[in-house]
C-alpha cells in the first residue's frame, strides 16, 4: 500500500519527519518498506508562466517558439513542442535546474539552433497524470495571486509529494485504506484524527426507481449496495485527483473510475461503476456462474468460469466477475449519462479461489480476498456520492439498494488486567489500554476485573480472543518498553528426548571425522530417479508427486538423500575442491507398502566421499581415491558410537559399483541401509569421476541401540594376543569368519579382527588367506598362555566345521 503523505496529513498530521514516522510505524508492527519522493524535486525552479508570444520555430515544423513570463520583469524563450501551445495561456514552467520526477537535471539548451531557457509542462512531467498530448493549462480568476507569473508553481499544483510504501499483512485489510492508517498512525503517535470521511451522507435511504438487485448467493455476498446517479458528465478529473492516485500507483482514467478508485485508496473497500443506460433491463443479479459461462472483462479478455464463481449478471447475461474485475459491456465511457454506483462485500476465499483459477489479480480482488467488513460497503458509498456530485454535477436519484445490510452485531471482548500483565511479564496501566484500543477504533467499558471492549467492524476478522486485544495494547504501547522476563511455565527445564540425543551423537561422530553437514531440499527433480537408476524396480521407491510444485526442479519428494549429496559434491568439486566430504541428516519420504494413507517419512542420515581418500604427502603425493572400505569407515564411526551391533553384507543397488557395495545390517539382520562406491555411470551423471558414500535408516539403526548405555570396569589384567591364518573358500565373506571366531571365543575374547588377506599359489586356487588378530583378557585374573591357546584351538575348529577354513602352514 502506497501511502502519499499529503493525503494522509488531511486525515492526520503528526508532527514527525517521514523517517521518524516509518520507525515508529515499524515499531507497532506496521512494516514501512521504502520511503520515496513523488513528483519533482528543486521546487524553487517551478513556477507558474504566462506565455506572452508564440511562433513557429524556423527551422522546425513540429516545435513553436514562445516567449514567457516569469515574473520578476524576466521573459525567458522556451521551445516547445506541444500542439496546443499559444500566446495568453497560464502555464507551467521548469525553469534550468529543475529536477524532473526521473531524476533528470534540467538545463538550458539548444533545439534546432533557438536557445530554449526551461520547459512548458505537460501534466506527466509534473507526475500528476499521465496526459501527454499537450502542455497543462491552468485557470485561475483575475484575483488569483497564486496562479500570476512568477508564482511558486506548488502553491498552484501538487507537484511534489513523499510516499510511504507499506506492507499491509493478511489480517490487516483495513490498512489497505488510507483512512485506515491516518487511525494506525493515529494510535502510534498521539496526532488529532479527523473525522471518518463518511460521517455526512448525501444521500438517502429507500429504494431507487428503475433499478433492482437480487442476491441468489447471500453466504458469498453478505452484502450488496447501490446508488444510481444521472445528468453525468465524463471528463477528466482535476489535478489534485490525479496526483493522489498517481502517487498511490493508480492509474487516472476519467472522473467517474478515478472516484472509484479514490474511494476504494480512501476507504480500503473496492467499488465498481456501470453504465446504468447499459445495463439491461435496469436489474442486477448476483449468482454463482454456470459452468462454462463466459464473460468479457475490461481488459477486453474472455474469461470461462466455472459453478464455484459468482457473476453479476443483467437480463442479456454476465456483466461482470464479482469481487474481481468489471465486464467490458455495462463499463464506463465517454458517453454516459447515467451511472450506478455499486459497493458490495464477498466472501473472501471465494475471491481468492476465483482470482487464482483465472489468473486474473486486481487491486479489488487483493482487498476482498482478506475479508472486508460488510459495513465498509456503505462507508465508501457514501465517499463515492459526495466525490460524484462535487465532480461529475451528478444528480443523486433518492433511494439507496442495500441487500444484506449492515452486518452482524459487534463481538465484545473480556480484558483482564491480571491477563495482561500476566502475558506481556509487566502490568500496562488499564487507563493507557483503553486509551490505545479507544484511538485504534474499539468501544470500551469498564468491568470489574478490567474493560469489556467492543470490536469495531474493520477488526472483525482479526480481533477475536484476549490475546488479541494485549497484543494491540502491547504493540501501540510499545514492546521495546516492555521488561525482559521469562515465562510462566511449570517445568523450568528443557532437554533433548532421547532419540534427538543419538542424532547429534550420529552427526558429531561424521563431523569429528572431517565430514562438513550439508542440508538439502526435500523436493527433487522428477528425472532424479532416472539419473540414480532408480526407475523400474521397488514400487516404494517410485517418487510422490507434489501438486503445486515450487517449479519443475521441485516437483517431487526425495526418498534418499544421495541425490542432494551429489549435488553438493558437484558443486564443490567445481570450485576446485579435491577431497569431498560431505553428509547430511534428514527425512525421506516412501510410499507405504500398500499405496494407502500418508507417506512415511523415516529419518536418514548419509555420508558421501569424493576425490582422494586422504590429504596428499611428500611420501605418498597421489594417494587412491575414496573407496568403499573408507566410506565403510566412517559408517563404523557411526554406528560404533550409537554401540549398535552392525555387519556389511554383500548386496547390489542399482546406484552402487557392482562388487563394491553391500547392505548394512544389524544384529538379528535386519537391514539398515546401504554400503558402497557410487556406479560410474551416476557419478558421470553429477560429473564426479569417482565417489562412495553409505545411508542409513537412522531410525530403525537407533531401534538396536543398547537404553541405557552400559559401560565395562577398567581392568588392570593384561590381554593376550594370539594370531590365526586360516584359508577359506573366494565366496566365504571375512565377516562371517569374524562372526564364527567372536561366537565361539566365549567371553574371554575381548576383540577380533583381520589384519592381512592372502591370495596366491600357497593358498590354492579359488581360496583366500585371512589372518586373524584375536586378543583375549579376564577381568578377574591373568589369563595364560595355555588358556587363550584353548580358545583359539576352539575358533579353529568351528570355522572348519562351519565354512571348510583349514590353518595356514
Amino acid at each position: 500500500m502506497r501511502l502519499p503523505l499529503a493525503w494522509l496529513h488531511e486525515h492526520c498530521a503528526p508532527d514527525l519527519d517521514p523517517a521518524a514516522l516509518a520507525e515508529r510505524l515499524d515499531l507497532t508492527g506496521t512494516k514501512v518498506e521504502r520511503i520515496e519522493r513523488h513528483g519533482v524535486d528543486a521546487l524553487e525552479h517551478f513556477v507558474v508562466g504566462l506565455v506572452t508570444a508564440a511562433e513557429a520555430h524556423p527551422d522546425a515544423d513540429r516545435l513553436t517558439v514562445c516567449r514567457v513570463d516569469v515574473g520578476g520583469g524576466e521573459e525567458a524563450t522556451i521551445v516547445c513542442g506541444a500542439p496546443n501551445v499559444a500566446a495568453g495561456q497560464t502555464v507551467a514552467v521548469a525553469r534550468p535546474g529543475a529536477v524532473m520526477p526521473d531524476g533528470t537535471k534540467l538545463r538550458a539548451a539548444k533545439l534546432r539552433g533557438v536557445r530554449s531557457e526551461g520547459m512548458i509542462l505537460a501534466e506527466d512531467e509534473l507526475a500528476i497524470g499521465t496526459g501527454h498530448d499537450g502542455i497543462l493549462v491552468l485557470h485561475g480568476g483575475d484575483g488569483d495571486d497564486a496562479r500570476h507569473p512568477g508564482a511558486p508553481l506548488l502553491d498552484v499544483l501538487p507537484i511534489a509529494d513523499t510516499v510511504l510504501d507499506i506492507e499491509v499483512t493478511p489480517n490487516r485489510p483495513d490498512c489497505l485504506g488510507v483512512y485506515g492508517l491516518a487511525r494506525e498512525v493515529h494510535a502510534a503517535t498521539g496526532a488529532p484524527l479527523g473525522p471518518p470521511p463518511w460521517a455526512e451522507d448525501r444521500g438517502s435511504a429507500g429504494p431507487v426507481a428503475g433499478v433492482e438487485v437480487r442476491v441468489e448467493a447471500p453466504e458469498l455476498c453478505p452484502r450488496f449496495t447501490a446508488r444510481a446517479f444521472e445528468a453525468v458528465e465524463i471528463g477528466p478529473s482535476p489535478p489534485w485527483l490525479k496526483q493522489r492516485l498517481t502517487a498511490a500507483g493508480q492509474r487516472p482514467i476519467s472522473n467517474v473510475v478515478d472516484i472509484t478508485n479514490y474511494a476504494m485508496l480512501l476507504t480500503g473497500q473496492p467499488l465498481h461503476a456501470f453504465d446504468l443506460d447499459r445495463v439491461a433491463g435496469g436489474r442486477l443479479v448476483v449468482r454463482r456462474a454456470a459452468e462454462r459461462e463466459e464473460v468479457e472483462t475490461l481488459d477486453g479478455q474472455r474469461r470461462r468460469l466455472d459453478g464455484e464463481m459468482l457473476v453479476i449478471d443483467d437480463a442479456e447475461g454476465p456483466t461482470s466477475i464479482a469481487g474481481v474485475m468489471g465486464g467490458a459491456r455495462s463499463e464506463v465511457g465517454e458517453g454516459t449519462n447515467r451511472v450506478l454506483m455499486e459497493v458490495a462485500s464477498w466472501d473472501g476465499p471465494n475471491i481468492h479461489r476465483t482470482s487464482t483459477r483465472l489468473g486474473l489479480r486486481s487491486e479489488a480482488s487483493a482487498r476482498f480476498e482478506k475479508g472486508l467488513a460488510p459495513e465498509q460497503a456503505m462507508e465508501a458509498l457514501v465517499v463515492a456520492t459526495e466525490l460524484m456530485a462535487e465532480l461529475c454535477g451528478a444528480r443523486i436519484v433518492p433511494g439507496t439498494i442495500d441487500v444484506g445490510g449492515p452486518g452482524p452485531a459487534p463481538a465484545v471482548v473480556r480484558l483482564r488486567d491480571a491477563r495482561v500483565a500476566g502475558l506481556l511479564g509487566a502490568p500496562v496501566p488499564r487507563e493507557r489500554g483503553g486509551e490505545i484500543l479507544t484511538s485504534l477504533g474499539f468501544g470500551i467499558a469498564e468491568a470489574d476485573d478490567g474493560l469489556d471492549v467492543t470490536v469495531p467492524p474493520h477488526r472483525r476478522n482479526d480481533v477475536r480472543r484476549e490475546v488479541d486485544l494485549i497484543e494491540e495494547v502491547a504493540r501501540i504501547h510499545g514492546l521495546d518498553r516492555l521488561p525482559a522476563t521469562l515465562p510462566t511455565r511449570r517445568s523450568g527445564g528443557g532437554r533433548l528426548s532421547v532419540a534427538q540425543r543419538r542424532r547429534r551423537a550420529a552427526s558429531d561422530a561424521l563431523a569429528a571425522r572431517g565430514c562438513f553437514e550439508v542440508a538439502g531440499w526435500s523436493f527433487v527433480a522428477p528425472d532424479e530417479a532416472a539419473r540414480l537408476r532408480l526407475q523400474g524396480g521397488d514400487p516404494r521407491r517410485d517418487p510422490i508427486v507434489i501438486e503445486n510444485p515450487m517449479s519443475e526442479e521441485q516437483a517431487v519428494m526425495r526418498t534418499t538423500l544421495l541425490g542432494s549429496l551429489l549435488g553438493a559434491a558437484r558443486h564443490n568439486r567445481a570450485r576446485g575442491a579435491e577431497a569431498v566430504s560431505l553428509f547430511e541428516a534428514g527425512a525421506v519420504y516412501l510410499r507405504v507398502p500398500d499405496g494407502d494413507g500418508l507417506p512415511r517419512e523415516p529419518q536418514h542420515l548419509a555420508a558421501l566421499l569424493a576425490g582422494p581418500a586422504r590429504p596428499p604427502t611428500w611420501r605418498e603425493p597421489e594417494p587412491p581415491p575414496a573407496d568403499v572400505f573408507a566410506a565403510k569407515g566412517l559408517l563404523g564411526g557411526v554406528l560404533d558410537t550409537l554401540r549398535v551391533p552392525w555387519a556389511v553384507e554383500a548386496a547390489q543397488q542399482p546406484f552402487l559399483h557392482p562388487g563394491r557395495a553391500g547392505r548394512i545390517v544389524r544384529g538379528g539382520g535386519e537391514a539398515i541401509g546401504w554400503v558402497g562406491e557410487i556406479h560410474p555411470e551416476v557419478a558421470a551423471a553429477w560429473d564426479l569421476e569417482a565417489a562412495a558414500a553409505f545411508e542409513l535408516d537412522l531410525d530403525a539403526a537407533l531401534a538396536g541401540a543398547p537404553e541405557p548405555a552400559t559401560y565395562a570396569d577398567v581392568t588392570s589384567f593384561p590381554e593376550i594376543r594370539q594370531d590365526l591364518a586360516v584359508v577359506v573358500a573366494e565366496d566365504v565373506a571375512a565377516e562371517r569368519v569374524l562372526a564364527i571366531a567372536r561366537a565361539t571365543g566365549g567371553p574371554e575374547l575381548e576383540r577380533a579382527e583381520v589384519f592381512d588377506v592372502y591370495r596366491g599359489p600357497q593358498a590354492g586356487e579359488g581360496r583366500v588367506s585371512l589372518a586373524l588378530r584375536l586378543a583375549f583378557r579376564a577381568a578377574d585374573r591373568t589369563l595364560t598362555d595355555a588358556e587363550a591357546a584353548e580358545r583359539r584351538a576352539a575358533i579353529l575348529a568351528a570355522l572348519s566345521a562351519e565354512v571348510g577354513a583349514e590353518p595356514r602352514a
